[in-house]
């Protein structure tokens, strides 16, 4: 009999050679029928795996991510055979076919260049294979055996694979039905697993990424276990779209992208009324939750960044120059210059924690390939900040951090799920220093009660970290916010504190953004809110139209007197009909359209009309702008 270690810590016993499928049955009957492979000693099995040893066991259904992936690379496997039973005539040869965050894509060399009804005709073809519920078999075969195979059929990329793994590589097929793929695995028990499914697009891809090989055509798709869960995926990919911040970027005249600097975005004066409301807002958080505020230098030394270990460790992500025939680098993090900034006065334990706060602007070679409006740039502005603390205060300022990051996201209506992410391969410092800081980490986490996941081998080079993913308005997730712990740096630059003993100590050190980039939290805010920014970051708060060229001065003084208190306002006193330009403003996304004629001039009034709203609210202008005051102050969203 064998021991079995359950996700939860239980103990079952089972007989030696009970397949996965089996023994999963034993616990529980209902969860047979949701689980889709599990995991043995941490590795991704499907579930005809035998058990042979005594073993963790974490079964994955479609919740679980490595589930999910188990299903869509079967879904790949659906297509390939697909297109291979579709056209036969025209030379088909299949290059490689994984699941991918929220689908699956074939890399395939044909004749046919693939279009829309093609599309069409392949998922038409992929649900037939479905429905005919094909078990997929798993096959172990020697290295000869595989390429005699594959070359039978000509299947070049294949065979070109297979000549690239090691010579003790364990070589694996997978049949369904009529057709068979070279893969590693793993899959769902059988193609009728595969309920839901949908084909996205077809683009062009460079075999293996290199554009000295040949175009091949990728067909993108996704698959879900139930049919509703894959319409609601669509719809917010609809919605997706709608919000897209590089078309609203534009349309709102907020920022813009240029050839003369590709990755490098250019802020317009919309976008730069978010962009400073978004860091007097940092700046007010950050006062009250007793940081200061630093600059560092945007380039520095090579001895500086190799005593940091990025020269050694982030050196392709980064931009080089020379200065006076020394070697100096932009910076791609400011963690060094809060080094220096710490390191230039002599602290006691007193100081401590020292929270020092930084809107750096830090420069990442991107590939041009992997560029995407705010998402993806070269150049960002980090909010950072570098805590300085005692080894007791870890935990504590942790949780002082978390808090602080509940008050920022909550004032955006952002939710957060965390991630604890653990030692990278590439990493510095010893195993116990290691131990240590994940373990700090974990404790914070566990004590506060939050829930989090493990993001294995994720960490920074220098440190564990723990990553906050925001969820928006439709349902997506975004990185934002990180605390790393660090016990490397402070010892690398040799940074101490006086103790209460008056003997030297090595603080610890905590890594932390907040928007995590600025650029990148302003894409994430126009497409959350598709726009129509809450009153205190929009660009225009208020929008006055004069009915008549008469009414055009009551228009203006209404403006100053509003931009006299702050608001930012404007007056259309174009020639156009009034309904023409209430729905522009509309289109402008401003919170606040006020329309004034003659009833208006003769009461002080103005009829304002909400965003979002049909109807207009005549009110006196003294309590409209006391009104627009405290939403401005609470900034609450009143839409």
């Amino acid at each position: 009999m064998l021991k079995i270690t359950l996700k939860d810590g239980a103990l079952r016993e089972v007989e030696a050679g009970t397949s996965i499928l089996d023994f999963v049955k034993q616990v529980s009957n209902s969860l047979a029928k949701k689980v889709l492979a599990a995991k043995v000693d941490g590795e991704t099995k499907d579930l005809t795996t035998v058990l042979d040893k005594d073993c963790t066991v974490e079964f994955l259904t479609f919740e679980e991510a490595d589930g999910r992936w188990a299903l869509r690379h079967t879904a790949s496997h659906i297509l390939a055979q697909a297109v291979k039973r579709l056209y036969k005539e025209d030379n088909v040869k299949l290059a490689i076919g994984p699941a991918i965050d929220n689908g699956f894509y074939y890399d395939i060399d044909m004749d046919r260049q693939l279009g829309e009804s093609d599309l069409k005709d392949i998922e038409k073809e992929m649900k037939k294979i479905v429905k005919e519920n094909l078990k997929l078999e798993r096959k172990e075969v020697s290295r000869s055996e595989a390429l005699k195979m594959f070359e039978e059929k000509g299947e070049s990329y294949k065979v070109e694979l297979i000549n690239d793994l090691p010579e003790d590589a364990l070589i694996t097929l997978y049949t369904q039905g009529e057709f068979t793929d070279l893969c590693a695995g793993p899959h769902v028990l059988s193609t009728g697993k595969v309920k839901a499914l949908k084909l996205q697009s077809v683009a062009g891809a460079y075999w293996r990424g290199s554009e000295k090989n040949k175009m091949l055509q990728r067909i993108y798709g996704t698959a879900f276990e139930k049919q509703a869960d894959l319409d609601e995926y669509l719809h917010m990919l609809e919605e997706a779209a709608k919000r897209d911040h590089r078309k609203l970027g534009k349309e709102l005249d907020l920022f813009s992208l240029h050839e003369e600097g590709p990755g490098f975005p250019f802020f317009h004066p919309n976008g730069m009324v978010v962009r400073n409301e978004l860091i007097n807002y940092w700046r007010e958080v950050h006062r009250r939750y007793g940081y200061q505020e630093i600059k560092t230098p945007m380039i520095m030394n090579r001895k500086l960044w190799e005593t940091s270990g990025h020269w050694d460790h982030y050196k392709e992500n980064m931009y080089f120059t020379k200065i006076d025939d020394e070697d100096y680098a932009v910076k791609p993090m400011n963690c060094p210059g809060g080094m220096l900034v710490y390191k230039s006065h002599q602290h006691s334990y007193r100081d401590l924690p020292l929270r020092l706060g930084e809107l750096g602007l830090v420069h990442r070679h991107e590939l041009s390939g992997a560029l995407h409006g705010l998402f993806r740039v070269r150049n960002f502005t980090q909010d950072d900040a570098h805590l300085f603390i005692t080894p007791a205060q870890i935990e504590e300022e942790i949780q002082h951090t978390i808090d602080l990051f509940d008050e920022v996201y909550s004032t955006f209506g952002l939710k957060y799920t965390a991630e604890l992410s653990t030692r990278p391969e590439d990493s510095m410092g010893s195993d116990e220093i290691w131990e240590n800081a994940t373990n700090a980490l974990r404790n914070a986490l566990e004590h506060r009660g939050l829930k989090y996941v493990i993001n294995e081998g994720d960490g920074a080079f220098y440190g564990p970290k723990i990553d906050f993913h925001l969820r928006d308005s439709i349902g997506r997730t975004w990185q934002c916010g990180t605390i790393q712990l660090d016990m490397l740096m402070p010892e690398k630059f040799d940074l101490t504190y006086v103790g209460e003993d008056g003997e030297k100590h090595r603080p610890v050190m905590l890594h932390r953004v907040v928007y995590g980039s600025i650029e990148r939290f302003i894409g994430i805010l126009i497409e959350n809110y598709a726009g129509a920014f809450p009153t205190w970051l929009a660009p225009v708060q208020v929008r006055i139209l004069p009915i008549t060229d008469k009414h055009a001065d009551y228009a203006y003084e209404l403006k100053k007197k509003m931009f006299d208190l702050g608001l930012r306002v404007e007056v259309d006193d174009r020639n156009e009909k009034t309904g023409y330009k209430i729905r522009e403003s509309q289109v402008k996304k401003t919170p606040y359209t006020l329309v004034v004629g003659d009833q208006e001039m003769a009461d002080g009034t103005a009829a304002v009309r909400k965003r979002g709203v049909k109807d207009s609210e005549t009110m006196k202008v003294d309590d409209f702008i006391k009104y627009v005051q405290e939403k401005i102050a609470s900034k609450s969203e009143e839409f």
